[in-house]
């Protein structure tokens, strides 16, 4: 007997490519496995809405390739109240909803416990571009956040190596470095500046400087969000060496757009189904990951307290391959 007999699902925080994959998985996994299904608008704001209506296998047709979330998302101050919270929890009952998917990030994560202690079943998928929600190798929509990152870095490429001049390129990442780190190793990138990594201003551009003494044409630098602004990363440059002309590329929210890649279409339809497939096992207040190429489930009180370690094998990998 399955322990959940609706479920309902819905999208928060900052979109990421492959949040549609992961409707569309949960919706038909939780559909062939004869549960009703439904979704939610604008995430925990239409919660408290009552903005919720019944998906079928049409609800999710021709959406696999598209970026974004059909289900739209939100900011929801009052879900972050204990009253928002037992209002939701009780509109979920009131429509016999048993069981809810949540897809987002940390934030995503914590609303989905607060309602799994006030009885209903949750499963938190990893959608976020950063690639920083922890017990989990990749996170939806990072694998196409970074070849967006390396596409607009070959682009920049070609006109900074017509001018001979380098190029700052400021990438998303608050509070993990990934995005930056995986595409400047991808792209070439010969400094990559992060929030786990210390760094030293002088060094970058003395280095720079010596680039270009060298005989190179061009010079790529990615900074993290967190680390600071492009612009400000320029004008330390300029200031220490003021024959260099670097120029600043902000890719801003353009990195969460567009097609997702077929790695982060399959992850977030493996995601999905698992999420759909543990519920009925009669598990709640997880979170779905893949280690290893493995579907695994994380407490996600555990997932939110703990910080995303950070590859630095990688990062001595891409620091030793732009010499």
């Amino acid at each position: 007997m399955s322990a959940v007999k609706k479920i309902a699902i819905l999208t928060s925080g900052g979109d990421s490519q492959g949040m549609n994959a992961a409707v569309r998985a949960v919706v038909r996994s939780g559909l062939f496995y004869g549960l009703e299904v439904y979704g939610i608008q604008r995430g925990y704001q239409g919660l408290l809405n009552n903005d919720i209506f019944a998906m079928d296998i049409r609800s999710v047709g021709d959406i696999i390739q598209r970026g974004g979330t059909i289900l739209q998302s939100a900011r929801c101050l009052e879900f972050k109240t204990p009253e928002g919270q037992q209002k939701g929890a009780q509109i979920l009952r009131d429509r016999g909803i048993d069981g809810l998917v949540v897809i987002g990030g940390d934030g995503s994560y914590q609303g989905a416990e607060k309602l799994s202690k006030l009885g209903i079943k949750t499963m938190g998928l990893p959608g976020t571009i950063d690639n920083d929600i922890s017990f989990t190798d990749y996170t939806i929509g990072f694998d196409t956040a970074v070849s967006i990152v390396v596409d607009a870095v070959n682009k920049l490429r070609d006109t900074m190596s017509s001018h001979e001049r380098a190029s700052v390129v400021e990438v998303m990442g608050r509070h993990c470095g990934d995005i930056a780190l995986h595409a400047g190793l991808a792209a070439g990138a010969e400094t990559i500046l992060v929030p786990e990594v210390p760094f030293d201003l002088n060094e970058v551009a003395d280095r720079m400087r010596q680039n270009f003494d060298n005989g190179k044409r061009h010079s790529i630098v990615i900074v993290a969000e967190g680390v600071g602004k492009g612009d400000d990363v320029v004008e330390a440059i300029k200031k220490r060496q003021p024959s260099l002309e670097p120029r600043a590329t902000v890719l801003g929210h353009i990195q969460r757009g567009g097609s997702p890649t077929p790695f982060d279409r399959n992850l977030a339809s493996r995601l999905g189904d698992f999420a759909v497939r543990s519920l009925i096992a009669g598990e709640s207040n997880k979170a779905c990951g893949m280690i290893g190429g493995e579907m695994v489930l994380t407490d996600i009180e555990k997932v939110v307290a703990t910080k995303k370690q950070f590859n630095m094998e990688l990062y001595e990998l891409a620091s030793r391959l732009s010499q």
